[in-house]
């Protein structure tokens, strides 16, 4: 009997272990590219930098402001800091960043996915979280595969 794999997947997740250089920490755009690749948000020698700028007005809002922001405050932001982005581009990309559970909606605001434990503003409980709530549960499922395959 055949087994229909792509019925199998629940969802893709893809995070990247880059080196964190010296050259990597020197701007804030090049920090946010780093962590767009290492989070799958964008995948190597991709040049768009739509995707980029919108995680970077999140992350912006969320740790430096500690403030949900609404698309306007973000296009704002955007426009500022990179350039003038498209409202359905904007939103598309928020789209994708929440499926990716990176980012979350409510009440007309956006916001990095909030964290079960520690402070919302708080960079290490959101990526713990983002952690343990994405990774361990493959972790988890590799285990238990491995277990069964101990037994056979």
């Amino acid at each position: 009997m055949e087994l229909n794999e792509s019925q199998l997947i629940e969802r893709e997740i893809t995070v990247r272990n880059l080196r964190l250089t010296k050259e990597v920490t020197e701007t804030r755009r090049s920090l946010i590219r780093w962590l767009a690749l290492s989070l799958g948000v964008i995948n190597p020698g991709e040049s768009r930098q739509g995707a980029v700028s919108v995680l970077d007005a999140v992350l912006y809002f969320q740790f430096n402001q500690r403030k949900d922001a609404t698309v306007q405050e973000l296009s704002e932001y955007i426009g500022t800091a990179w350039e003038p982005i498209n409202e359905k581009t904007l939103r598309y990309h928020l789209l994708q960043l929440n499926k990716a559970n990176i980012v979350q909606h409510s009440k007309g605001k956006y916001s990095l996915t909030q964290p079960s434990n520690g402070e919302r503003y708080d960079e290490q409980a959101w990526v713990d979280h983002y952690f343990s709530t994405e990774i361990s549960p493959i972790k988890d499922k590799i285990i238990q595969a491995v277990k069964e395959l101990k037994s056979r």
